[in-house]
C-alpha cells in the first residue's frame, strides 16, 4: 500500500510539472517567439544612422496617449520624431499616423500631424488612421483600408517585437525602428503590460478577427 501510495503521488507531480511547463509555454512562449523571429527586422537609430535604414515607401507611426488632452506624451513625441528623421533621411516618403480619436476631446492622429510639420514634414505626405485604438486594429487597417504592403514601423523598442509579428501576420512585409524614450524608464508595469499584449496578440493572429471600426479602402500613393 505505501509503495503504491509512493507511486501515485510520483505521478501526481509529474503531471503538476507538465501542467506548469505547458503553462509557461502558453504563457511566454509567444514574447519569446516575437522577440526572437524579429531580431534581425529591428533597428535603432543609435546603432544604425537613419540613411543606412532600408527603404521603405511608409513608417506607420503607432500612438502612445496624450496628456491635457492634445499634448503628446515623451513617448509619443519620440516616436513622431524618428518618423521625422527617417522622413528626411528619405527613407520613407509618407507618414501614416495611427491613434485613438474615440472621442471628440481626444485625437492622438491630429496632434502626431501637427507636431510632425513643425519638425518639416509637408501635410501632404502625412496620412491620418483616426481608429487605429491599439496595435492590432492600426495593423490590420494598415493593410485593409491603406493598402499598405510594406512598411517601417516606428515605436518603442519594447513594443517593436509584438507590433512587427502582427504586421507581418497580417501580410505586411514590415522592418521596425526603435523610437528609445531619452530616459528609457520604462516600469515593470510596461512589461507585464507588453508580455499579456503579446500573449493575445499571437492568438488575434490565429483568429484573425475585424478590427472595431473598418470603412472604405483609402490608398496611400
Amino acid at each position: 500500500m505505501i509503495h503504491k501510495a509512493k507511486k501515485h503521488a510520483w505521478k501526481y507531480k509529474w503531471w503538476l510539472l507538465g501542467l506548469a511547463v505547458v503553462c509557461t509555454l502558453l504563457l511566454w512562449g509567444p514574447t519569446v517567439y516575437a522577440k526572437l523571429s524579429t531580431s534581425s527586422r529591428r533597428y535603432d537609430l543609435s546603432h544604425t544612422p537613419a540613411r543606412d535604414i532600408p527603404y521603405k515607401h511608409v513608417a506607420i507611426v503607432f500612438g502612445a496617449g496624450l496628456y491635457d488632452h492634445d499634448k503628446p506624451t515623451s513617448y509619443l513625441r519620440e516616436r513622431v520624431s524618428t518618423a521625422v528623421q527617417l522622413y528626411k533621411a528619405k527613407r520613407v516618403n509618407k507618414l501614416l499616423m495611427t491613434g485613438d480619436n474615440s472621442v471628440n476631446t481626444y485625437n492622438e492622429p491630429a496632434a502626431m500631424r501637427k507636431l510632425a510639420m513643425r519638425l518639416g514634414v509637408p501635410s501632404g505626405d502625412i496620412v491620418l488612421d483616426y481608429a487605429g485604438r491599439n496595435t492590432y486594429d492600426s495593423c490590420y487597417r494598415a493593410r485593409v483600408i491603406f493598402k499598405v504592403s510594406q512598411a517601417t514601423l516606428v515605436t518603442q523598442g519594447y513594443h517593436l517585437p509584438r507590433a512587427l509579428i502582427t504586421c507581418r501576420g497580417l501580410g505586411i512585409n514590415a522592418i521596425g525602428v526603435a523610437a528609445e524614450h531619452a530616459s528609457r524608464d520604462y516600469t515593470l508595469g510596461y512589461i507585464v503590460r507588453e508580455w499579456i499584449s503579446t500573449d493575445k496578440a499571437v492568438y488575434q493572429l490565429i483568429a484573425k478577427p475585424k478590427p472595431t471600426i473598418l470603412g472604405p479602402a483609402l490608398p496611400i500613393k
